[in-house]
Order: C-alpha cells, then structure tokens, then sequence
C-alpha cells in the first residue's frame, strides 16, 4: 500500500538526524503493534543507509552476532574482538560516531528486558560517558507501552537520556479516508465506516485490506474471515504473550466487555470470580480497555463502565474470539454471516467512536464524552465542550439523519444540565451525526 499520512512525525523524525549531526540524539518511539513504526521509519530514513537492529528473543551472543553482520554490511566495520554482548556492540557504535554520524534504529527495544536487563545500564554508562561528542542518532522502538515506561521511568538508568519522544497513533479519520478514496474512488460511506470498525486506522490492518481489494463491508468480512487470512490468529500472537498463564481469564473478561457486558458486575456475574485486579492491569498496563464514567459525572464510579479502546481488539473479541469452535471446523461462512448478521448493532459504536474522533482531532473543543443517568436510561452519544467560547453540542449519532429527534435529545439536554449546573449557561446546540456526516 501506498504510504500515507505521517507527515509530521517524518519531518521530525528528519530533524532529528540533521541534529544529530553535530550532536547526539535519542529517541523513543512507541505504538501499538501493527501501528506502522517500521514503515515510519524506513520512509524517514530510506534515503541513506542506516542501521536497523530487531531485538529477536533468542541468545544475547547469538543475537549479537546478528548485530554484528548489520554493521558489516552498511559500515564496513568488524567488531574487534566479536560480539558476544549487546554492551561492547554498543559501545563500538558510539565510539565510530566520534567520526562519522550514524542512524542506530533498536526495533522492539524493550524485549532486552526479556534477554538481559543489565543492558540499559550499561548504555546508560556509555551513552553519557561519550554523547558529548559523538554524532548519532539512536531511536529506540517498542511496542508494549508498559514496558517501554519501565524502561524510561524515574528509577532506571535511562531516564532523562530521550532528547525526543513520539507516540505513533493510528491513522487519522481525514487519512482514513484518504486511503479508501484512493484505492476506490466514490466508495460509499457504509464501506468507510466498515473500514474504521474493523482496523480503528491501525496501518496493518488497513494495508492488509487495501492490498487484498477489500473495499466494501462484504468484501472486508470476507478477507478478514477465510482460510489464509491472518486475522483469525492474530489477536492471540499478540496478547497471549503478554498477559502469561492468565491469559485465559483476560481473554474472557475482553470478550465479554466486546459483547457488551460493561461494567465489573455484569462481567464477575459470568466469570463468578473477583475480576477486580485484571481490570486494572487492563486499564493501567496494557491499555486495552478505558474507565468511562458520564460526562461532569462528580468522580464516584458506581456508574462506570468499561470500554475496549481497539477497534480491532474489539472485533477480535465479539467475533473472532467468541466463536472459535467456527473457526476450528472452518465453516468460514457461518463465522462470515454472523458478523454480517450483528454488524449493524456491533458497528453502532465504532460509528460513535469515529465521531468522537473525528470532533477531537478538529481541534475546536476543550472536552469530549458520553452521558447517561443513573439508572441508564437517558443517554447522549456525545456531549461536546468549549470552555473558551462556552458552548457544549449535544450529538445524537445516527446511521440516518432522518431517524434523529430533535425534541428527545433537547429533553435528554435538559436532563443533563440538572447534575452538571457548571455548564447550564454556555450555548447549547442540539444536532445530528449519521453516515453523511463521515
């Protein structure tokens, strides 16, 4: 697929390197798997020769070895001595970059704390022993963000090293649609809103349908959900790894949130076990889900409820995860026409979810969130907030305008303003946000 978007990062990433030149540069960037770091880094720097390691988990003398064969083949260089140890590789790099600049891209940088953890200090050591005069621009990839804020925090030998931070998000809804008027000029906007349900803008996904001419709903059910596709594995490869023996626990609490059982004791009523302390390592670890109370809700959670924050996860769960017996005995189709069969319901908050996107990333409120009344029977879509020019928009999402009551949502509006009095004299609208809207 055609690179697109991206166009900030590249031209700080390519500051960076002139920077470097005179003196040295690290960076940190991190992202989501499948979020396209490699690519954003292999446009930023394709036009010169760089160094790019991948941190495998195998052997740190083997993975070395790897290392070493890089620097042969773009610098022209042998380790004297070998490379037995991430430690002398390192130092060796910095000590070139006395004399010539380098670009060192670390791929997966925080798999080092699976190999050898004394690694970061002894960067630590060299890094601040020989910065001052060499010419390099290191940039260090990782894509669990937990472990890369282990890496960084106060109290580890790299903190304070980072000149530069970048935090890759997944494509924007404007680059969204970019992408899918490029490869299908005139799609319709049901084909949009599949492409955002299904890959939330993270650039594997998109990439992966766009390459397999998979530009409507149909088509990008059936790329998704037959044999040879990907997607089927994918959310395990990710995840089970990640959360260990518990995996299994994990997997059912995700599932359940995707199926719409949202809040802790609809989720522990199914699981029959306190769920309590996975639902903060979800939350605060592995950011998959997100707390989400009522807009100018007073703090108490005792209306929260949690949200998967992944579009894709959040297929992969209500889908992929959940029926698994389908997928065992390939009956592709049937798995095919039950996400057909759900998709109107299951697409109903991705399309919600683009909104909320879409209204953040015009840059025109201060605060954006949900609302709904105690008992959950009154609820906003979205309520929008303007502190500088004191206007709050209410939005009913609607796939078709014609569907939306204006008179409902003034009534739910006027609800709202009881427990949220702060706000009763900014200017209040009243709209509609359907497929046209996209």
């Amino acid at each position: 697929m055609k690179f697109f978007d991206r166009k900030e990062e590249l031209a700080l990433l390519r500051r960076i390197r002139e920077e470097s030149r005179g003196s040295a540069r690290m960076t940190i960037l991190k992202g989501r798997r499948r979020i396209g770091k490699t690519s954003l880094l292999q446009k930023a720097y394709g036009d010169e020769d760089f160094l790019y390691f991948f941190v495998a988990r195998k052997n740190e003398a083997d993975l070395c070895g790897d290392f070493a064969a890089e620097i042969s083949r773009y610098l022209g260089l042998t380790l004297p001595g070998g490379a037995s140890s991430f430690e002398s590789v390192f130092r060796f790099l910095l000590e070139v970059a006395q004399t010539r600049p380098i670009t060192l891209v670390i791929d997966e940088f925080q798999d080092f704390l699976r190999i050898n953890g004394s690694v970061f200090s002894a960067m630590q050591r060299d890094w601040d022993r020989l910065k001052g005069s060499a010419r390099i621009n290191l940039v260090v990839s990782g894509s669990i963000n937990r472990m890369m804020e282990q890496i960084f925090s106060a109290d580890q030998p790299l903190y304070g090293r980072a000149t530069n931070e970048i935090d890759l998000m997944p494509f924007t809804t404007r680059s969204l649609k970019d992408i899918l008027a490029f490869h299908s000029p005139g799609h319709s906007k049901e084909s949009l809103l599949a492409l955002w349900t299904f890959t939330g803008g993270v650039a594997k996904y998109v990439e992966l349908l766009m390459d397999q001419g998979a530009y409507t709903l149909e088509s990008m059910v059936k790329a998704m959900v037959s044999e040879g596709s990907i997607i089927p594995g994918e959310g395990r490869v990710l995840l089970v790894d990640e959360f260990g023996r518990d995996y299994a626990t994990y997997f059912s609490i995700l599932s359940l949130i995707a199926s719409g059982k949202t809040s802790r004791a609809e989720i522990q009523s199914v699981l029959g076990e306190d769920i309590g302390g996975y639902l903060t390592k979800l939350d605060s670890e592995y950011r998959l889900i997100a707390k989400n109370v009522p807009f100018a809700s007073n703090g108490r959670n005792r209306n929260m409820r949690y949200v998967l924050n992944d579009n894709f996860y959040r297929f992969w769960f209500r889908f992929i995860c959940k029926y698994q017996a389908l997928l065992e005995l390939r009956a592709y189709g049937r798995l095919r026409e039950t996400v057909m069969r759900d998709y109107s319901v299951f697409s109903g908050k991705a399309l919600e979810g683009y909104f909320v996107r879409k209204l953040a990333e015009s840059g025109r409120y201060t605060r954006i969130g949900n609302w709904w009344n105690r008992k959950g029977e009154s609820e906003i879509d979205i309520v929008a907030v303007d502190d500088l020019s004191k206007k709050v928009d209410f939005f009913e999402v609607k796939r078709e305008a014609v569907r939306f009551d204006r008179e409902l949502l003034a009534r739910k509006a006027a609800e709202f303003f009881t427990v949220a009095g702060s706000l009763a004299k900014y200017k209040m609208r009243c709209r509609c946000l359907s497929l046209d809207d996209m």
